[in-house]
């Protein structure tokens, strides 16, 4: 995907000038010394966003950073080839570049990268992958954090990003905003996560709602996702099946999505809701983001389905158990809370509960704590309407 050079042009300089002269006065609030780079010479970027859905969505507030200083420049993201959709019709960048799995498809991006000759590379997440396309694509400015392993193929480095903010705890957008701010891009203002809605996904998510108990493409309905990578991060599905109750007598239907290998869970939620809800478990990523921008709101568990909602700013309520609240909160303007229980493990690795064997945490989340934020979030949606 690739923006004309006739709307660069129309963006014209002033942008990158204005961000020039906030970046002059902010920078120097931080006790972290800002490593130089000559921006007037950059044509080409690369930035290295690998792994999964949530990681990608919190990489649009740095792609937006770096248009808006940058707006001739190329400007290119390399992403996991699954992920990739995520990004159809994103302006913040020029072209999607996307690697597989298999060391051959490594090294063909990695000659690919070298090919396109960038000025500098960033690379968001400190996995060797990562590491090692950043290096290969050759750039003379290679950014990282000094925690990354083999941080010696870098010759920009961050401490990280609680120095370069100056608070302790740090979101994952904070994190990726900070090695660009570390380098002279203005990121002072902390842009939101933001996703295209593509004309495309829309009008297959219209059909799909018209053919579904929902029928009426404007009827007011919630995104429910009941899934997630781990079981310290799900909620049970009963507890979802009442929301969809709670939710049906405000007026208020139930929409839940899932992935194909998680049908059980859709199935189960359909089973145990004295309430129609619609499911659909075959969606893709544009659909799925198209889907959550028609949402009156979204509730679920702590995912990177739960970061799209927020891209789109659909008002949100997400669960939270062993994650990183200060990480993985969301990141958006609209109206949203998260509902946990605290325990003093939090956050754990996820994979399993090494602490009580069954994860208390979301296990304690009761559904009158959820019902509570809902009403909070709908209130504030009101208001804000």
């Amino acid at each position: 995907m690739r923006r004309s050079d006739a709307e660069k042009r129309r963006r014209g300089e002033h942008d990158r000038n204005s961000a020039v002269e906030i970046d002059g006065a902010a920078s120097l609030r931080h006790s972290v010394s800002e490593s130089r780079i000559d921006w007037n010479k950059v044509r080409r970027v690369l930035i290295v966003r690998l792994r999964s859905i949530g990681d990608t969505v919190l990489a649009t507030p740095s792609l937006i950073a770096l248009r808006r200083f940058l707006p001739a420049a190329q400007i290119d993201i390399l992403l996991e080839d699954w992920v990739a959709p995520l990004l159809d019709g994103f302006d913040a960048v020029d072209n999607v570049l996307t690697v597989g799995k298999g060391s051959t498809n490594r090294v063909k991006t990695a000659w690919q990268l070298r090919r396109n000759k960038y000025d500098v590379a960033v690379n968001l997440h400190g996995g060797t992958t990562g590491t090692f396309f950043t290096f290969a694509s050759g750039a003379k400015h290679r950014i990282g954090y000094t925690e990354y392993q083999y941080n010696f193929l870098y010759n920009h480095l961050l401490s990280s990003a609680a120095d370069f903010w100056r608070q302790k705890a740090t979101h994952s957008a904070e994190q990726q905003l900070a090695l660009l701010g570390f380098v002279g891009v203005p990121v002072e203002d902390r842009p939101k996560s933001r996703l295209a809605i593509t004309d495309h996904a829309l009008k297959s998510i219209n059909e799909r709602l018209e053919k579904s108990a929902i029928r009426n493409p404007q009827s007011a309905f919630a995104l429910v996702h009941p899934a997630a990578a781990f079981a310290t991060k799900t909620w049970a599905v009963e507890n979802f099946a009442r929301t969809a109750e709670f939710l049906s007598e405000k007026g208020i239907q139930t929409v839940a999505i899932a992935a194909r290998n998680e049908a059980a869970i859709l199935e189960t939620l359909v089973a145990e809701s004295n309430c129609p809800v619609t499911t659909f478990d075959d969606l893709t990523l544009p659909e799925i983001t198209a889907l959550a921008s028609k949402a009156k709101l979204f509730v679920g568990n702590d995912s990177g389905i739960a970061h799209i909602a927020a891209a789109v700013n659909t008002p949100s309520v997400v669960i939270f158990g062993s994650s990183n609240r200060d990480h993985w909160r969301p990141w958006m303007d609209a109206p949203n809370e998260i509902v946990y229980e605290e325990f003093p493990c939090q956050p754990c690795p996820g994979d399993k509960c090494r602490e009580f064997g069954d994860p208390k945490c979301i296990l304690s989340v009761k559904t009158e704590s959820v019902f509570e934020a809902i009403d909070r979030v709908l209130a504030l949606k009101k208001v804000e309407n």
